[in-house]
């Protein structure tokens, strides 16, 4: 995150305090236990001598430091009390129809929800409640229900309502994926702390893995149904079972090497810079013109940049590892606030476990 940190004395009176300027923007390391940790929390206070103050949870990871237990901060729910309890409502109940009636039923203010939901998951709770109905009506139509099944279920009262959802997030009314019992390629959603993706598979290899909420997703979809004219449908294959548990593992910090098998769209050249990001290893990141160096084309970093956002296997290959040539964050089809979670946590588990002091 671009942001000036203030002076010492200042971070530290307001971080303690609880400051509204300090959540989501300043984060301390405390050098007597090695770990960061983020405003609010409830460990007991450092002396000022022992703080270091930064400006993203990339940089604490970056100088050492581990993530507190007590406060969590690489949790995309972070340490927001409001957060927590509007995700654990959501989890509950993943099919109801929340409006912001329900969220001021609840005693809270919508537009607090929205900028706290931004800061923790980079969108919004009514959102994140949308795409957790979807997912509830893709699960229906999986398991064979009929599309008035998965619509209710997904908390649609109108059919029309339903077929356009999923029209814009697959690109296909579900009628069409329904009936797609002979498909060459397969759809499910699997679920993730940084938010619920969307996986195509055939019964070998992984085509396509990526966040339910990129712009991109529905024209990767459309290459991806004419790829295999049509023959797209509603499914869990092997390989969408495997990248489920890795990214589980990966997300928890036990895995740093996918094995999951990938089927890649693309020309030769883009295949090449998508091998080169495979061989950067986890807790590391490159330059564009690294890449391009590394692949033998040092003139080509605008070209290696195209191939990089057109990666459709998101974090298996592992395009948030690519930065600026300054070491500023770059633009991610995942949102940025995703990419340098990735990067802290690939750091972190890098980083070998030190006593605290």
């Amino acid at each position: 995150m671009m942001f000036d940190l203030p002076d010492p004395d200042t971070c530290y009176t307001s971080f303690f305090a609880q400051s509204p300027g300090a959540r989501g923007r300043i984060w301390v390391g405390v050098t007597s236990t090695g770990i960061f940790c983020r405003p609010g929390c409830p460990a007991r206070q450092p002396k000022p001598e022992n703080c270091r103050w930064f400006g993203s949870v990339h940089d604490c990871v970056d100088a050492g430091f581990r993530p507190c237990k007590r406060c969590r901060p690489l949790e995309p729910e972070g340490a927001d009390p409001l957060v927590t309890r509007l995700t654990r409502a959501l989890e509950e109940n993943p099919a109801r129809r929340w409006t912001e009636g329900d969220v001021i039923a609840m005693g809270l203010d919508p537009s607090t929800v929205r900028r706290a939901f931004r800061r923790a998951l980079g969108m919004t709770f009514l959102d994140l409640a949308r795409l957790r109905r979807m997912q509830a009506g893709m699960g229906e139509l999986a398991n064979g229900s009929r599309v008035i099944d998965a619509q209710l279920e997904a908390g649609f009262d109108s059919g029309s309502g339903f077929r356009q959802a999923m029209s814009r997030l697959l690109g296909m009314p579900p009628e069409a994926m329904a009936k797609a019992c002979d498909a060459l390629l397969k759809i499910d959603w699997i679920a993730t702390d940084l938010g619920p993706m969307i996986a195509v598979a055939d019964d070998r290899s992984l085509h396509l893995l990526e966040f339910a909420d990129r712009p991109a997703l529905p024209r990767e979809l459309a290459r991806l149904r004419q790829f295999s004219k049509g023959r797209i449908g509603l499914g869990r294959p092997a390989p969408i079972d495997q990248a489920a548990e890795e990214m589980a593992q990966y997300l928890s910090g036990q895995l740093t090497r996918f094995e999951t098998p990938l089927a890649l769209h693309g020309t030769e050249f883009t295949k090449s810079v998508w091998d080169a990001l495979r061989r950067i290893p986890s807790g590391e990141t490159r330059s564009y013109s690294d890449i391009a160096r590394q692949i033998g084309r040092p003139s080509a970093t605008r070209a290696v940049a195209r191939a990089n956002g057109a990666n459709q296997i998101a974090i298996m290959i592992p395009c948030h590892r690519v930065i600026g040539a300054d070491g500023s964050l770059t633009g991610y089809g995942g949102g940025l606030w995703r990419k340098e979670r990735l990067i802290a946590l690939e750091r972190q588990a890098s980083v070998p476990s030190r006593a605290a002091g």
